[in-house]
């Protein structure tokens, strides 16, 4: 707690709250607690920056104004100062990427908009602990999180309950024998003076000690003018490798020339020469005499050592020389790198270089001996690359010169794992064996020879958060034991009944159990709680946070609702009187009643709550917590209930980082939000339903601005048509849901709901928001534009109540709203999750045929109205059309389908296309159609993949005329025709129509139908309404007219308000001046009973009325009633 939460916090936690709010609705008694985390280095360390900036630059400080830099928006005063950038990695990583780009922690403190006065508190590292936790849970109110605040706390000593939890858990892990004190090799940093755990870094987490083999090859003398004075001692250049069984193919060593190097003096007497990045790492790993401290002999760089004869253990050859190699990195190993061509393809490349270029060896002063007469020896048998796995790799991939990285790179991946599982060695003592079974066999015997020693560094570049460059060390320590055989064992079987939701989850969980040995728990700087048996170190960050959630469960009997503990107790109970015994009274069923003043009741309160909440249904977290803090849990809550296997843990929901706007969130990009900030920029019911539409597995997730504002309008829409509904229920339909679109609509709802819920169970809250949201509101508008005789009330009042209920574990706000303006009296939290029908399959197959009928006749229509090639002209647009339906597919496509069903009954899988093309070869009968057999293949194949094998079924499961006739006036409207007719596709007279028409494929043939255009005016002043020129066809109606004019002018509500007049004398009637006040003067009602008839050529319109006939001429009057 060193700043405000921010949006990837944020990510995390919001899987714990939607899943708490879904499981309320399923009827489950639900505790989301949330605790505040400030053990550990960060806040100590930014405080203690703080003081030495009013030491160094007075209060408030004055920076040299050449060294300020510019301030940052940063919301998080995590920074102690500027910390180097993973190169690695190539990004920052997560601390340095909070820190903003401001070098100074009083910069970082004023972006916060805090006065110097108020900054000038922070160098007191308590005073942290009152200001953000606060800022925290009130950015977390604001969000609407579900957590009972009673319960939270913060960690450290600070918390007297707290730190008596802690003490009491480790006291039993170290009784227990979980607990160790000796050396080992960890990850230091040399200006905190303690270990440097995960939680400690600004680079590097999750990364821990390499171990190397450190080969020593002696320099024979003469030595060198630079290196005289070393004259008779043993002076070794020392190359860290992790292939000590290819050191019997040395053939020179590898120097950079213009690196710097240094000869430092070792506890024994000898010298080493290497960089001094990897001394400093050696004097901390017990080599030289003080620990800590390397004693210089001497700098060089590589050139003062190139053409040095040296002594390298197992090579066959009396002396190798160092030669130049330009591309040795010097944050890796020691610079000096020993070079077996026959095996490292980029040994290969560059000793050829130097062979085959005299110019090359004249520059660095290389003369032929040095390198002429060395040439790749044969050491390990490779299978597919002979005994020279180097030199074939580089010669199969064409490797021209060291120069040609990717294709380096490729040979190594090629070659180096090759080698080590099925490569035998060809000489040494171990000769005949596989490389894998004695490769620790030849490093042994070459640490005993005292040819080599034990080596260890960092396996990338490790930045502690005081800016610090961090070693291996060998240090006293406590440590827990995590290679224990028998707590690893327990923690493989909470493992197999963990739900991990993921398998890269699990196999993550599995391969960090796999190597993980011991872990530090103990340091002597920053916040924390102190060991119980060995004050003078602290509890590290990830060891007093394993089992902090047994501690929800009473923490709000013991603290009083306050943060730190220091308020009176529910329950009267101090700090002081919460022993070790009571401690396992409370959390272990066997334990007996303690002796102790705290009334039993109190304590079996206590007792109760912990049985009835315990274990954890569900921990979130980020996913590079797996191989330390999660791992963690699981060990720790084995070894504090081995017996009691209810009180482990049950499932770990672990999920990606968090971009914004798909780049990494960075506070000295401006590519950052904080929580706050989310809030006030998208609202809390805004910002949440991003975060669930961010993404569900491990991978990065990603919160799109663009995204979150078009949910905002998703919301805003919702609400607004939800009011719009509510405020005209009447102008819905009534009576039973019993139409074809209602029954569909009914079906898609109970689908809607069933989905959703299994992606809840799932947590996956994306695919509940696409099942729960957007194709919930999809189905909802598909309803609406299909129910021509409009919606039914009872149903859409069904799925308001049911959209807001499924939506409200992620956008509570909203759905609280809705919820009250449906009338409901208790709050849509003490709801329940609605309970979903019968879905109807066969019945939302058919749904989905219509839909894609309209589209298909939809684009024919698009595609018939486009010019001809060339022309400029639109064609006519088409008044009606045709539908053909096929029951059963073409003779040639029917026998295709049988064949690929009885393929694939035989096989179990669908046939390939070549053994499906020789039995179609032997169908004479299919013969005429040999161009369209493997196609129409094909498509099936791919049908298949979509919809499984019912895309080989001859026939539908429901009748398509049947569905087409239900939807005639959707279809008609939608194509914006005046009339359809369905017919099946034997009665097609084109044979096209015939050939290609089949179940689920209807065709749709257009035509055009002659009309006459009639003006139809409206007399009626101050309307709005004017002139409608309408074409009138043969046959129309009344109706049909009334629809065809409210098509033409949107001012016309409703097609049912439209009166239709004719004029009396239907020559001189138009011609005459209307009565102002009679619009109906003049004019006579057309009968909805009359029918049009034209004449198309003449241009005339008559009606037809009780068998009367009578020319109604080309203009005619109208109504808006």
């Amino acid at each position: 707690m060193n700043g405000q939460l921010h949006l990837g916090h944020t990510f995390s936690l919001s899987k714990c709250e939607f899943a708490v709010g879904y499981q309320r609705l399923r009827g489950k008694v639900c505790l989301f607690p949330f605790g505040l985390h400030c053990t550990g280095m960060p806040i100590k360390a930014c405080a203690d920056k703080l003081k030495r900036e009013m030491e160094d630059f007075g209060f408030p400080p004055q920076f040299p104004l050449e060294e300020e830099t510019s301030l940052s928006t940063s919301s998080s005063a995590a920074s102690v100062q500027e910390v180097p950038i993973d190169k690695a990695k190539g990004k920052k990583s997560k601390a340095a990427a909070k820190t903003g780009s401001s070098k100074y922690q009083w910069n970082i403190m004023r972006s916060l908009n805090l006065k110097d006065d108020d900054i000038a508190r922070f160098a007191d590292p308590h005073h942290w602990l009152g200001y953000f936790p606060q800022l925290a849970k009130d950015d977390l109110k604001k969000m609407g999180v579900k957590v009972d605040w009673r319960r939270t706390f913060i960690t450290t000593d600070a918390n007297p309950y707290y730190d008596s939890f802690v003490r009491w858990q480790f006291l039993r892990l170290k009784e227990r024998n979980k607990i160790k004190f000796g050396k080992r090799y960890t990850i230091y940093s040399p200006l905190d003076d303690q270990p440097c755990m995960d939680h400690d870094r600004s680079t590097g987490e999750g990364a821990g000690p390499q171990e190397y083999t450190l080969i020593k090859m002696r320099a024979i003398e003469p030595f060198p003018q630079k290196l005289k004075v070393l004259a008779g001692r043993a002076v070794f250049l020392v190359a860290a490798t992790l292939r000590p069984e290819t050191m019997y193919g040395q053939t020179n060593c590898w120097v950079r020339p213009d690196m710097k190097y240094i000869a430092f003096e070792l506890a024994n007497g000898e010298v080493f020469v290497c960089t001094q990045r990897a001394a400093r790492n050696m004097a901390y790993q017990g080599f030289t005499k003080t620990n800590g401290k390397v004693d210089v002999l001497m700098h060089l760089t590589g050139q003062d050592i190139l053409g040095i004869a040296l002594k390298a253990p197992l090579t066959s050859f009396q002396a190798i020389y160092t030669l130049p190699m330009l591309t040795i990195k010097e944050g890796k190993g020691t610079g000096i790198v020993t070079s077996v061509p026959s095996d490292a393809p980029d040994d290969f490349a560059a000793l050829r270089d130097l062979q085959k270029k005299q110019p090359l060896r004249e520059k660095y002063g290389i003369k032929d001996e040095m390198v002429l007469p060395f040439n790749p020896v044969p050491i390990i048998e490779v299978p597919g690359f002979g005994n020279l796995s180097a030199v074939t790799a580089c010669e199969q991939l064409k490797v021209q010169s060291q120069n040609d990285k990717e294709k380096l790179t490729e040979a190594k991946e090629r070659v180096y794992l090759k080698g080590f599982y099925e490569g035998v060695m060809l000489v040494g003592s171990y000769a005949g064996q596989k490389v894998q079974d004695v490769k620790q066999l030849i490093k042994e015997q070459i640490l005993d020879a005292n040819e080599a020693v034990v080596y260890k560094e960092p396996e990338k570049q490790i930045i502690s958060r005081s800016g610090d460059e961090c070693v291996v060390a060998l240090c006293d320590q406590w440590y827990l034991d995590y290679g224990e055989t028998a707590w690893k064992q327990i923690t493989a079987e909470s493992l197999k009944q963990l739900e991990t939701f993921a398998d890269d989850v699990r196999k993550n969980f599995e391969a960090t159990l796999d190597w993980l040995h011991e872990h530090a728990c103990s340091r002597s700087y920053g916040l924390g709680t102190k060991l119980p048996w060995d004050p003078q170190y602290l509890i590290e960050s990830l060891s007093d946070s394993t089992i902090y959630m047994a501690f929800y469960t009473v923490s709000h009997l013991l603290q009083g609702g306050v943060f730190d503990g220091h308020s009176a107790s529910p329950l009267h109970i101090s700090p002081q009187q919460m022993t070790p015994e009571v401690w396992d009274f409370v959390f272990f069923k066997e334990a007996p009643f303690p002796r102790t003043d705290v009334p039993k009741a109190a304590l079996l309160k206590m007792r109760s709550e912990f049985e009835f909440w315990y274990g954890v249904d569900l921990r979130v977290s980020g996913k590079d917590l797996i191989p330390n803090h999660l791992t963690y849990y699981l060990y720790n809550h084995c070894a504090i209930w081995p017996e009691d296997r209810s009180k482990w843990p049950k499932a770990v929901r672990a999920n990606g980082h968090l971009l914004l706007n798909s780049e990494k969130m960075s506070k000295s990009t401006g590519n950052f939000l904080t929580l706050q900030e989310a809030i006030e920029k998208y609202s809390a019911d805004g910002m949440r339903l991003s975060l669930a539409d961010a993404g569900d597995t491990i991978e990065d997730a990603n919160f799109v601005e663009t995204m979150a504002d078009a949910g905002i309008l998703r919301i805003y829409t919702l609400l607004e048509w939800t009011k719009e509904i509510l405020a005209n229920t009447e102008s819905l339909r009534s009576g039973p849901a019993d139409t074809y679109n209602d029954k569909v609509f009914i079906s898609e709802m109970n689908k809607g709901i069933i989905e959703t819920a299994q992606h809840y169970d799932r947590l996956m809250f994306k695919e509940a928001l696409r099942t729960g949201f957007f194709e919930f509101q999809a189905a909802r508008d598909r309803y609406r534009e299909l129910c021509t005789e409009g919606m039914n009330r009872d149903l859409v009042l069904r799925f308001i109540e049911q959209q807001v209920l499924i939506l409200s574990p992620i956008c509570p706000h909203i759905c609280e709203h809705i919820w009250k303006r449906l009338g409901k009296l208790n709050s849509i939290m003490r709801a329940s999750w609605p309970v979903a029908g019968a879905v109807d399959n066969v019945l939302l197959a058919s749904s989905s045929y219509l839909m894609d009928a309209a589209h298909s006749f939809r684009l024919r229509l698009k595609n018939l109205c486009q010019p001809a090639k060339g022309k400029k002209i639109l064609p006519e647009k088409p008044t009606n059309g045709t539908i053909y339906v096929a029951k059963t597919y073409p003779m040639w496509q029917n026998k295709i389908l049988i064949l690929l069903k009885s393929l694939h009954d035989k096989s179990g899988v669908m046939p390939d296309n070549k053994e499906v093309s020789v039995q179609l070869k032997n169908m004479p009968e299919l013969k005429k159609y040999t161009k369209k057999l493997m196609p129409f293949v094909q498509a099936v194949k791919e049908n298949v993949e979509v919809q499984g094998l019912k895309a080989l079924n001859l026939t539908l499961d429901f009748d398509e005329l049947v569905v087409l006739q239900e939807n005639i006036v959707y279809l008609t409207n939608t194509l914006e025709l005046e009339g359809l007719v369905l017919k099946s596709c034997v009665e097609a007279e084109d044979v096209k129509i015939q050939e290609e028409c089949c179940p689920g494929k209807p065709i749709i043939a257009y035509r055009s139908e002659a009309s006459v255009p009639v003006l139809f005016v409206n007399p009626q002043p101050c309307s709005g309404h004017f002139q409608l020129t309408v074409p009138i066809l043969e046959g129309d109606t009344v109706m049909k007219i009334a629809y065809r004019m409210w098509k033409l002018d949107r001012l016309i509500k409703n097609p049912n308000s439209l009166k239709l007049l004719r004029y009396e004398d239907s020559v001189m009637g138009p011609r005459q001046v209307p009565v102002f006040g009679e619009p109906e003067a003049g004019k006579l009602s057309i009968p909805e009973s009359a029918v049009f008839t034209i004449d198309a050529e003449k241009k005339t319109v008559c009606l037809v009325n009780n068998g009367a006939t009578l020319d109604i001429g080309l203009q005619m009057a109208y109504l808006v009633v």
